[in-house]
């Protein structure tokens, strides 16, 4: 089959590390700087262990996301962000069906699987991993 663009595995690893690691990042720094706060969210939502699992929730994210970003430990910060997402998903999302205007777990899970795909190619040539 013809393509218009040329193949570019690096390029494309670039792409998903850096927009995933933003995400993460934007979503993780309020819990950092708020995480009595994001306690008291977790516990509303009835997130089990709600001390625990948001100080999981913010290292996965905001560790996670400068790892992805630096592409450095990208399969162990792919999983970290896949195991936040899942729980996401189970404890938060997966009651309110699958639409993300409704709340659903459509977001989370196109999360999930971009932390999977990094964790399982690996950070790409352009990367500060590749040289290590």
């Amino acid at each position: 089959m013809r393509r218009f663009l040329p193949l570019n595995p690096d390029a494309a690893l670039l792409i998903l590390r850096v927009v995933l690691g933003v995400i993460m990042l934007y979503h993780g720094w309020p819990k950092l700087t708020n995480l009595g706060g994001t306690i008291e969210g977790f516990s509303g939502m009835g997130v089990p262990l709600p001390a625990l699992s948001a100080v999981f929730a913010t290292v996965a994210e905001v560790g996670g996301g400068l790892l992805l970003l630096f592409g450095v430990l990208t399969d162990v910060a792919g999983l970290l962000i896949a195991m936040d997402m899942l729980g996401a998903i189970v404890f938060v999302h997966a009651k309110n069906g699958f639409a993300v205007n409704e709340g659903g777990i459509e977001w989370p899970l196109a999360l999930m699987a971009m932390a999977l795909a990094i964790a399982l190619a690996g950070p790409g040539r352009y990367s500060v991993g590749s040289r290590v």
